[in-house]
């Protein structure tokens, strides 16, 4: 910017620059699209460079020829094919010569006093046939304090020239309408029609009514009667370039292009805000859902484990009426016979009750595998239902947030998926019921070599039945004394119910533990197999919250520098 600036001016161009150079390391930081950040980088660079009047328009609307009469010279070269290839920058130089950078930005210098205070930019086509064309010039609108949009009169306001200023308004461009070749209109009317269709259209797509001119840039040299349009076009861009207009067109340009720059961010982040709140929903459904399954385990394994408990109240009764039928003195010959007596109280007090046990420890180890498999498969659905198409992740809004999101989604989906693909229910009850079996006989309950739970304690339960009426029998013939076999009875049974308790208590302990364990096992493996995908959403969820506010505060600061340029060249 080689102007001689007030204090308030330089100071506001700090300001300015601080803003700008502070909102390129926000939107660095929270990964904005690369175009945006070296559109601003460039707006950054070019606050203090040459005010830049880019022209665009169709091929063959008269581009170069517009600004030749501009110049007053011939510069560039005009035909009725493309013949600019790239961007090309005009600027002051002693002699006329070309140069062509790394990056394919070809630039003109000329001897004219006006380039010694704007540049001008000649662009390809907006409809050009090479898509890099008009690529290049895309790129090159956020650059521009003023917009040169050139028409031709025999084809005014093209589709192609409607969409191509839709992209020029999203960057708040100042845009000057100019109608090439006016002297292919054949009289006044033509004139007004072309003028109301234009002005019309433009007006209705910026919002605002943009300054309109009708030139013939390339007849006005040799026709006389044509000349005046360009004089005018002249005039009224000069009148642009006294300093406070230029300056305040200078200092509204790079913040143009970072209020675009940030609104883009700001969409970004709220479509974020939106996914994030579905992901909450979904992390909160799926712990809520695990929850729920281990508060259910909980609370539905007491009543199923008491059943056992209740087939021992059970033996303990049958064994109570078995020792009144059987302690009396005229069965004191079957009590003197083990095996006579492990026959009849097998018969008597046993028959069923192993296969009830098993049974009953069965159906607790079925019921607990059959939920983690219903659990895990209600997970599932629950996260197939929230996934995301990939077709759905193609396309410009693709964030780096989209990918990891997906993936972990994914990849929670295809643990889950796993899971219920590969349960072997079958597997999964087997392995449970020897893990309680096992379980029982490390207590010490009874020896390993019998098979199944049920037999396992049947067998416990006989041996503390022959070890009761043992005790009763070596005291009853001690002393002689079968008159007390009434009272010898009455202890059998208080011996026996000691040992059943002993017994149903010990049980009761093992299947609790063990039960209680599978139970963890399961629970933790659903915990772990959603945990990655929760913490992303945990952890996001605060990211996301910071982005919100980041961006708040940038909008806050624009707002003021915009004021601040208002007030300065009010």
């Amino acid at each position: 910017m080689p102007l001689i600036l007030t204090e308030p001016q330089a100071a506001l161009l700090r300001d300015e620059k601080k803003y700008l150079t502070d909102l390129y390391a926000t939107l660095n930081e929270l990964n904005s699209a690369p175009g945006d950040l070296s559109a601003l980088q460039d707006a950054i660079v070019r606050l203090e460079e040459l005010f830049l009047i880019v022209v665009v328009g169709e091929f063959n609307a008269g581009k170069s020829a517009l600004i030749n009469g501009l110049l007053g010279a011939k510069v560039l070269q005009e035909g009725a094919i493309p013949t600019t290839t790239r961007v090309t920058l005009l600027k002051y130089g002693d002699t006329l010569h070309e140069t062509v950078s790394a990056d394919d930005l070809a630039q003109v210098a000329y001897p004219l006093d006006l380039l010694r205070e704007i540049n001008i930019v000649d662009t390809p086509g907006t409809n050009a046939v090479i898509r890099r064309h008009e690529e290049l010039t895309r790129n090159f609108i956020p650059r521009s304090d003023l917009v040169l949009f050139v028409t031709s009169a025999d084809r005014p306001f093209t589709e192609s020239e409607r969409q191509f200023m839709e992209h020029i308004r999203e960057w708040g461009k100042k845009i000057v309408l100019v109608v090439n070749k006016r002297d292919l209109l054949e009289d006044q009317k033509s004139l007004d029609d072309v003028y109301r269709f234009v002005s019309g259209n433009a007006t209705q797509l910026l919002s605002v009514t943009p300054e309109l001119f009708f030139v013939s840039a390339k007849r006005e040299v040799v026709d006389d009667t044509l000349r005046g349009g360009m004089e005018v076009l002249n005039q009224y861009i000069r009148s642009w370039l006294d300093q406070d207009a230029r300056l305040r067109v200078k200092f509204s340009t790079p913040l143009g292009v970072a209020d675009q720059v940030l609104k883009r961010a700001e969409t970004s982040a709220l479509r974020e805000r939106e996914q994030m709140a579905q992901d909450v929903e979904t992390a909160d459904h799926v712990e809520r859902e695990v929850a729920s399954y281990e508060k259910d385990v909980r609370s539905e394994m007491e009543p199923r484990i008491a059943e056992v408990d209740n087939l021992l109240y059970k033996l303990e009764a049958r064994g109570n009426d078995f020792f009144d039928q059987n302690i009396r003195l005229t069965k004191i010959a079957d009590l003197a016979r083990g095996d006579k007596f492990r026959a009849m109280f097998e018969q008597q007090v046993l028959a069923g009750v192993p296969q009830e046990i098993d049974n009953r420890t069965r159906a607790v180890v079925d019921w607990l595998v059959e939920k983690d498999l219903r659990e895990w498969q209600n997970v599932l659905t629950y996260l197939q239902r929230r996934r995301v198409p990939s077709d759905a992740l193609v396309g410009e809004l693709t964030t780096s947030f989209d990918m990891r999101r997906q993936a972990l989604l994914t990849s929670t989906t295809e643990a889950a998926q796993s899971v219920v693909s590969t349960y072997d229910a079958e597997k999964e009850s087997r392995e449970m019921g020897n893990h309680v079996e096992m379980a029982v006989v490390q207590t010490g309950i009874a020896e390993a070599g019998a098979i199944g739970l049920g037999a396992i304690v049947a067998t416990s339960v006989t041996v503390a039945a022959l070890d009761v009426t043992g005790i009763l029998l070596a005291g009853v013939i001690a002393v002689l004394g079968l008159f007390i076999i009434p009272y010898k009875r009455q202890q059998a049974k208080a011996k026996f119910k000691e040992k059943i308790i002993v017994l149903r208590t010990r049980l009761g302990n093992v299947l609790r533990a063990q039960f209680g364990a599978e139970a963890d096992r399961t629970i933790t493996r659903m915990k772990e197999g959603v945990a990655p995908y929760v913490r992303f959403v945990k952890g996001e969820q605060e990211r996301v919250a910071n982005t919100a506010a980041e961006l708040a505060d940038a909008r806050k600061g624009l707002e003021t520098i915009q004021d601040d340029v208002e007030k300065t060249f009010a």
